[in-house]
């Protein structure tokens, strides 16, 4: 009998999320105009949209965490970013955001002028 894939770690956390009911849900996206962005982040049960809260950190991610430099200039922590994305990527020069729609909002910011058209439900709108 061939057993199935066990994943290779122990999950160190969990955090507990509030099970709604339907009626609560339907309520809640009512209320939001249909809009998942009008909900808060209590009454999402599972988010799609992002990957934000959706695995746990490994021992070692959460040792960087605590080993991080978090001075706001001149921090060890950016230099070994760099050093990283130098040996990686080859780039020299590269801008740190906190995360992807940030890194959307930098490249769009160069990439899309006034009059282009952007497929979605995107709006972009340079000065």
């Amino acid at each position: 009998m061939k057993h199935p894939f066990a994943e290779s770690f122990k999950i160190k956390m969990v955090e507990p999320v509030y099970r709604s009911t339907r009626k609560e849900r339907e309520q809640w996206v009512r209320k939001a105009r249909y809009n998942v962005f009008n909900l808060q982040s209590r009454q999402v049960y599972i988010d799609l949209l992002t990957d934000s809260g959706t695995g746990a950190m490994s021992q070692q991610q959460w040792a960087e965490m605590m080993l991080g430099d978090e001075s706001y200039a001149g921090a060890s922590s950016y230099y070994k970013l760099k050093e990283s994305v130098r040996e990686v990527f080859g780039f020299e020069h590269f801008l740190p955001v906190h995360q992807g729609r940030a890194a959307e909002n930098v490249l769009f910011s160069v990439l899309v002028i006034n009059g282009n058209i952007v497929p979605g439900n995107a709006v972009f709108v340079t000065t």
